[in-house]
């Protein structure tokens, strides 16, 4: 087939955007210069129009490998073959805040051999906006230009390029120790300093990165059991994180789809309210004092920004930007043909009342243990919780953002208790004025949830007032502190969930075939249910239980310690990649399990 499968995909990146690089020494994904600017290379979405930057062995028979640098995020593909060894490393310069001048945006790709002789060949097939428009190119000394409508690129290289139509191609031979050097940027961009050839300047932006990586990780605080695991997510955390406003992506990636052939094809290059208490309870666990103060600065700009009435999105871009207008590109045939391929996203405009809950508890966990809330911030705080309060009783579309209509949901319903009982909190603990109305509006919730989300019949929390059905989502009650985690309810709803919502070890957020949710088809296991499940079963007692569970999740990321957003039936990754939710559950259940089996 022409598409890898999702996990044989690496990523590098530059705080502005990312690269997915495969396993193959192909590079199928890059927006440029902003993880929201329109693609350059797509052969992720289409293998025929997408566009690529490959390197790759002309032996055909090669055996590839794949590994990170340890402790950064360069990113290293071997090509093993008896005649030899040859290895690509990819890398994007990072903007770390301390340059001169505006962040020049780089893609740098060096091969070597390192054992015998290799023949590489090398092609750049840029497909400008999506693959939409044309573009012109031409060869200029050391390298080539690619001119689109509106984005001119270079490609410097140490090797000789020739063009073919529009692509730019090379074929070279190395023996051990040789290398060459491939750098694309805006064309714009300064040349090399003068009397620095390609390869000193690569060799100068190679240290700088892999220091700045190191550098970023040591202020780690985690020293449990998965140490390498929980370091992994959190540098892909950091690939997530946009410099220019610290907002937070749900991925780099568009239309990935949830089941191959299927129409569950979402954009989730935006930043997401219900991300809020989990991106800042992750980050804060172990140590990451500085991204959680970006994120609280960008929550509270949104919360600057609130609607006449008083209220949020559930979403935005990641500059802050209101209108995410969905579209489709007919032109694309969708990875491995599941159309349609989407841009934008119309969940937007939904009703979902959990947000304000995830933004008030990430809110009380700054205000207790980072900075305390600003004045404006507690204004803002105070007129979204007064709308809330003349809200909360209506249907939604839930956190799962369902197409088929609103319903009274159970997560919702008690995520707006805690948005209620985080805003006391932060009152009383500070002193600040609170409204009468909200311990009545909370309290009133608790009674609601205990009375309509529970099930005598089946003893479990079930989806949805009225409904016999389970949701995963529930199992984050006892981690909001909603009801304790040894409560006979919570108890009885794992089992139950135990049961029907999960296939070895991996857990489905619902059943679509039972409820509904008004997009039709298929999907897997949704990975960050299970590292909910993993803390569900920890804070019950259950350790030995949810350690098993862990570890097997463990075996479902990539080779290089990356997930999706779900999981198939075959254990591989579907849905958008890498998903920033997946590894913040992973980061908070490690961090359970291991304080639970007497970690850290």
């Amino acid at each position: 087939m022409p598409y890898l499968p999702v996990e044989d995909y690496g990523v590098i990146g530059d705080l502005h955007t990312v690269a997915l690089c495969g396993i193959n020494g192909s590079i199928d994904w890059l927006c440029f210069p902003s993880f929201d600017a329109p693609s350059v290379f797509g052969a992720l979405l289409d293998d025929a129009r997408g566009g690529r930057f490959q390197i790759a062995p002309a032996d055909p028979s090669c055996t590839f490998k794949q590994l990170y640098l340890p402790d950064t995020n360069i990113l290293v593909t071997r090509f093993l073959s008896e005649d030899g060894v040859g290895e690509i490393t990819d890398f994007m310069p990072v903007d770390d805040g301390t340059g001169q001048g505006p962040f020049q945006h780089r893609l740098i790709r060096s091969i070597k051999v390192v054992r015998g002789a290799m023949r590489f060949r090398v092609v750049c097939r840029p497909r400008f906006d999506y693959g939409r428009a044309g573009h012109e190119s031409l060869l200029v000394p050391g390298g080539v230009e690619f001119h689109g409508p509106s984005l001119r690129l270079r490609l410097r290289s140490s090797a000789p390029l020739r063009l073919e139509g529009a692509d730019a191609l090379t074929e070279v031979v190395l023996t051990q120790g040789e290398h060459h050097h491939f750098v694309l940027e805006a064309a714009g961009a300064p040349e090399a300093r003068a009397g620095r050839d390609l390869a000193g300047e690569v060799r100068e932006e190679f240290h700088r990165t892999e220091q700045f990586w190191r550098g970023w990780l040591s202020q780690s605080s985690y020293r449990g059991r998965w140490r390498e695991m929980v370091h992994r997510s959190a540098l892909v955390l950091k690939l997530l994180t946009y410099a220019p406003s610290g907002a937070l992506l749900a991925a780099p990636t568009t239309s990935i789809p949830e089941a191959i052939g299927g129409r569950r094809n979402w954009d989730y290059r935006y930043t997401w309210i219900r991300d809020a208490s989990l991106t800042l309870h992750a980050l804060m666990r172990i140590g990451f004092a500085r991204e959680s103060k970006r994120f609280i600065e960008w929550l509270g700009a949104r919360c600057s920004e609130l609607a006449p009435d008083g209220s949020l999105q559930i979403m935005y871009g990641i500059r802050g930007e209101h209108h995410l207008v969905e579209q489709e590109l007919p032109h694309l045939e969708g990875y491995r043909g599941s159309a349609p391929v989407r841009i934008g996203n119309e969940a937007a405009s939904q009703l979902q009342l959990d947000i304000y809950g995830a933004l008030m508890d990430a809110l009380h966990l700054y205000d207790r243990d980072g900075e305390p809330i600003s004045h404006e911030m507690w204004s803002n705080v105070r007129r979204l919780l007064g709308w809330l309060t003349r809200h909360w009783r209506l249907p939604d579309e839930g956190i799962w953002e369902v197409r088929g209509g609103q319903r009274h949901f159970v997560f919702s319903k008690m995520m707006c208790w805690v948005a209620f009982d985080r805003g006391l909190r932060i009152a009383q603990n500070r002193g600040l004025p609170a409204d009468a109305a909200w311990t009545v509006e909370r309290d009133a919730i608790y009674d609601e949830v205990m009375r309509e989300g529970w099930h005598p019949g089946r003893r479990a929390f079930v989806q949805a007032y009225g409904s016999e059905h389970l949701d995963a989502s529930v199992l984050l009650m006892p981690l909001v502190r909603f009801i304790g985690p040894t409560d006979p309810r919570v108890v009885s709803t794992l089992d139950r969930i135990l049961e029907e919502l999960v296939s070895d070890s991996l857990v489905y957020r619902y059943l679509p075939e039972l409820t509904p949710d008004g997009v039709g088809g298929a999907e897997g296991t949704f990975s960050m249910c299970t590292f909910w499940l993993v803390e569900g079963l920890t804070g019950a007692g259950r350790v030995e239980e949810a350690r098993v569970i862990f570890e097997k999740m463990l075996t479902y990321a990539n080779h290089l310690g990356l997930y999706g957003e779900q999981i198939g039936l075959s254990g591989e990754a579907l849905g958008n990649f890498p998903q920033a939710f997946t590894h913040l559950g992973l980061i908070s259940a490690a961090a359970k399990l291991d304080a639970a089996l007497g970690g850290h």
